[in-house]
């Protein structure tokens, strides 16, 4: 699966509807958030968000301080206002949707925004809950004992690898 075609696919979705209206992009660290920065310099736009969600996880009390490194270092940054934006979630594997619960739960902390879309370049299935993508760049077959990692290198550009689950 090449990632750096599927950006493609996302970033020409957003072009399209850039010219409908306008949005606010909202990366989930980490990999959403390096699609976001880089969408947010592609399209021209002057800013993005970003979201940390390691406090809303339903898996916090089990992975604690564990759950924060899984973010890194980004920290929630909505420089913008929630309130009445239409913001669009910007992820890069969806699978189970706890995540992009946690997401929601992050963002409505902020405000109370219009309308949230979801944009993913990998959508696995596999849901927990009833959550879906607005728009997936591709739906993605990967064995259930592994995870697709988004990568980024020096260059900015995309790659997928699989490692085995923990």
């Amino acid at each position: 699966m090449n990632a750096e075609l599927l950006y493609e696919k996302l970033l020409a979705n957003l072009r399209n509807r850039s010219q409908t209206g306008s949005f606010e992009l909202a990366g989930l660290a980490m990999g959403g958030a390096w699609i976001a920065e880089r969408l947010a310099k592609d399209l021209g736009l002057p800013h993005y968000g970003v979201i940390n969600v390691a406090f809303h996880r339903d898996d916090y009390a089990e992975k604690g301080m564990t759950a924060l490194r899984t973010a890194g270092t980004m920290t929630t940054h909505l420089p913008f206002d929630v309130n009445g934006a239409n913001v669009i979630l910007i992820d890069d594997v969806l699978l189970t949707g706890r995540t992009v619960r946690a997401a929601l739960n992050e963002l409505f902390d902020f405000g109370r925004p219009a309308q949230v879309e979801l944009m993913v370049l990998a959508d696995r299935g596999k849901r927990e809950l009833p959550v879906s993508a607005d728009f997936a760049a591709e739906q993605a077959q990967v064995p259930e004992q592994q995870i697709l990692v988004l990568e980024k290198d020096d260059a900015g550009k995309f790659s997928f690898q699989l490692e085995e689950r923990v």
